[in-house]
């Protein structure tokens, strides 16, 4: 709660906006408190006396709609003054265009009925606190101006329980002092009195805790399933790209050998030579589609990943990329092997990326541990601009992240540098 945020000292005070914003809060609330009492008041007692005719039940209707607008201006002001956000506790209303059923939604809601009791109680809180905040500020008003009252005539100041003549400015002055002391007092006050209002507004605007444990539990259950269809999606997309490499790449060339293979089975006794240059040809095309399918493999998972870790298969990427890249990885142990994998996903794609489209001439790779998560940070000086597209490289790459609740974040201004970080968890 930011009200009771920072020091305590004067000087904090003093510079704090907080301190001032809720001083002018507390003297005009009881205003709201005020009228806010009235309205209620009067519109229960009529909405309960016409009930006999129904002309009740649309005035009741109307005062429920205007007590739950109230509150939620009090949200907004709680926001402004104190410095509070107040989460809005309503249930969800049904969807459709019946009036009724949303009605009995509102009226069910126990929020609703909280409302009503914050603003009913706003009246007497609010009038004790402009009583204290008028009182200690007009002391202070009072002594700290004295020696500017007396110029003329002398001043008597009379709080009832405490009087005082003087008679010029020269015997007012040491009051000042005392219009110091109880400036600090006056702002101490009225933070205490912020804080207490803060705490009411939360108790009775804001969601219980039951509310509070079930909307955290939804959001978290939002997440996860977006985290997961997201995974799914870019599961289901890497399953094409191995089935387009497959089809497009090493089964054609193994197509084209066994083909080479056959012809030159057919030429061997009539044309050695020409058998000869086939299977040399097809001898070529076996090579070939074994490096495809070497380099489908380590695009799968690496080998190296598996057998020595993140720091070897990093170092093995930075050195086949074009531009100098420097690798530290700092991690005391072995994360989950999920996470190593998406690492060096993240990685691989980066690096790529700089090779295609960055025009760097260096880039760095940091991953090291904090607390329980691993950090990846791919950096190049290159010329920036790269954005995260639906159907680009690091969207997918935030797919991955998010398949273990992880996020990815680029920060790539034009002119660059770029900067791709990945926080994933070691555990979800």
């Amino acid at each position: 709660m930011n009200v009771a945020d920072g020091s305590w000292s004067p000087p904090a005070m003093f510079r704090s906006s907080l301190t001032w914003r809720s001083a002018i809060y507390l003297a005009i609330s009881m205003a709201f408190g005020l009228s806010w009492f009235v309205i209620l008041l009067v519109g229960s007692m009529l909405s309960v006396s016409l009930l006999i005719v129904w002309v009740g039940v649309p005035l009741a209707v109307l005062l429920m709609t205007a007590w739950r607008g109230g509150a939620m201006l009090e949200r907004v002001l709680a926001k402004a003054a104190f410095g509070v956000s107040i989460p809005t506790p309503y249930r969800r209303l049904p969807e459709g265009g019946n009036p009724l059923r949303k009605l009995r939604v509102m009226a069910t809601d126990p929020a609703t009925w909280k409302d009503f009791a914050y603003l009913a109680l706003l009246f007497p809180i609010s009038l004790a606190e402009f009583v204290i905040s008028v009182t200690l500020w007009a002391m202070v008003g009072t002594f700290l101006f004295m020696p500017f009252l007396a110029m003329d005539e002398g001043v008597e100041v009379n709080f009832g329980f405490f009087s005082y003549w003087a008679g010029n400015p020269l015997t007012a002055l040491p009051w000042t002092l005392v219009g110091v002391l109880l400036l600090i007092l006056a702002m101490y006050v009225t933070r205490v009195m912020a804080i207490g209002h803060a705490l009411y507004a939360r108790a009775l605007l804001g969601p219980s805790s039951a509310q509070a444990e079930n909307r955290q539990l939804r959001e978290r259950t939002e997440h996860l399933q977006a985290s997961r269809a997201r995974g799914v999606d870019a599961v289901e997309a890497e399953r094409r790209r191995i089935e387009r490499d497959l089809h497009d790449g090493a089964q054609q060339r193994l197509l084209a050998v066994a083909m080479d293979i056959g012809r030159a089975r057919a030429k061997l006794e009539d044309d050695p030579e020409g058998a000869r240059a086939l299977i040399e040809q097809a001898h070529s095309g076996t090579k070939e589609a074994i490096s495809e399918l070497r380099d489908l493999a380590r695009g799968i998972y690496p080998a190296i990943l598996t057998d020595r870790g993140l720091d070897p298969a990093l170092s093995g990427l930075a050195a086949r990329a074009p531009v100098p890249v420097e690798v530290e990885v700092d991690l005391p142990e072995r994360p989950p092997a999920a996470v190593e994998s998406i690492a060096y996903f993240i990685v691989a794609e980066s690096l790529a990326n700089i090779a295609k489209y960055a025009r760097a001439t260096r880039a760095s790779v940091r991953v090291a541990r904090e607390d329980t998560w691993v950090v990846v940070e791919v950096i190049d000086n290159g010329v920036g601009g790269a954005v995260a597209e639906p159907s680009g490289g690091l969207a997918g790459l935030a797919d991955r992240a998010a398949t273990i609740d992880g996020m990815l974040i680029v920060d790539s201004p034009p002119g660059g540098p770029t900067i791709i970080r990945a926080d994933l968890p070691c555990t979800w």
